[in-house]
């Protein structure tokens, strides 16, 4: 993977039993539809249950969290607009 794309890709720490984190996947799906330009830009999704070392290694506290170039962009519950931001971050 070159660079650009590391500097692209969206990082997603979540819990598998967390509302807000489902929530989060639902907005996602939402955005898709309305910016189908944005399914292009690669997530790396992250259990924080099973991925300890890297969820350790970012500065959070709340799930969902979503990084971009090792940035963090938000956390907590989500909103579309939320949402959104995440992916304008990762598309410029």
């Amino acid at each position: 993977m070159n660079e650009k794309a590391d500097d692209r890709q969206i990082l997603f720490f979540h819990l598998p039993q967390c509302p807000h984190c489902l929530r989060a996947r639902q907005l996602m799906a939402e955005l898709f539809v309305r910016h189908p330009e944005y399914k292009d830009i690669p997530i790396r999704e992250v259990n924080e249950l099973n991925e300890t070392a890297i969820a350790n290694a970012h500065n959070y506290y709340f799930v969902p969290s979503f990084f971009v170039g090792g940035k963090k962009i938000f956390e907590g519950r989500p909103s579309y607009k939320k949402i959104k931001k995440v992916f304008e971050a990762a598309a410029d």
